[in-house]
């Protein structure tokens, strides 16, 4: 049965974390409403991650696993899991257990109204470094680019698989989701959300790689947004005879799931 909900997760050395988030998800989905897959996608971790992933695969069917040859990084975990993505609506959390899985009903629930629904941490259980660097980042935002979402680098997200047919991938494209989703023209909502401290496993961001290199994608972000094609209406004479069921453009692509 195809799935109605698509999660995806990417890992890179989480391996205490795996089972537990697993469970975790597929208590907070089991309400019999929605038909659910969890991709998880292994960035090339050195530790025992890809072990637990078929793992948790074994336990229960609902699992796909994807692997890396190597590291590649947060975009690119998400992005393989986007690609092999069967569902119309596609959620995303990180692998450390700090998102808190029981908030995706709510959220694909708020879905129903918008194409976009971003999560909002209330209480952040980070670091006092990581607090203030998304402060940082939150502010160049808004000054580079003019909008100001709360808090974009929580990657608690649902959203329709669609949105992606208008988006480039890159490295760093993760923090820039709701951004670029609202720049194609998507109706964003943002909805608090809890956040737990991490209890195994290490960060894999710091002061270079996550408000460094954040600010630095901003600025090529700005440049490539004010560039964008808007197209003006466009008027066609004669007006030409609507195709026939049989001649309609296949669009099942980017209507039903990313595809492969």
């Amino acid at each position: 049965m195809k799935p109605d909900v698509s999660v995806v997760v990417p890992l890179r050395n989480e391996a205490p974390n795996v089972l537990t988030l697993a469970d975790r998800i597929f208590r907070a989905m089991d309400n019999g409403q929605r038909v659910v897959e969890l991709i998880f996608v292994d960035d090339g971790s050195t530790d025992e991650t890809w072990m637990r992933v078929l793992e948790a695969k074994n336990l229960d069917s609902r699992v796909r696993a994807l692997r890396h040859s190597r590291s590649a990084g947060q975009s690119a975990g998400l992005w393989t899991g986007f690609k092999a993505c069967e569902a119309k609506v596609i959620a995303t959390l990180d692998g450390d257990l700090q998102n808190d899985p029981a908030d995706l009903p709510g959220m694909l629930a708020e879905l129903e109204n918008c194409d976009m629904v971003c999560g909002v941490r209330k209480k952040r259980r980070d670091s006092f470094v990581r607090r203030i660097s998304s402060g940082v980042a939150r502010i160049a935002r808004k000054m580079v680019l003019g909008v100001d979402f709360r808090d974009s680098g929580c990657n608690l997200r649902v959203f329709k698989s669609s949105l992606l047919c208008d988006l480039i991938p890159f490295d760093g494209i993760h923090r820039f989701l709701p951004i670029l989703a609202q720049a194609t023209g998507a109706v964003i909502k943002e909805l608090p959300v809890n956040h737990h401290p991490r209890t195994a496993g290490k960060s894999k961001y710091g002061i270079c790689n996550r408000l460094g290199r954040g600010i630095v994608d901003l600025i090529a972000l700005r440049w490539l947004l004010r560039r964008q094609l808007v197209l003006p209406r466009v008027t066609e004479w004669p007006v030409p005879a609507p195709l026939s069921a049989s001649h309609t453009k296949d669009t099942s692509v980017c209507s039903s799931g990313t595809g492969n």
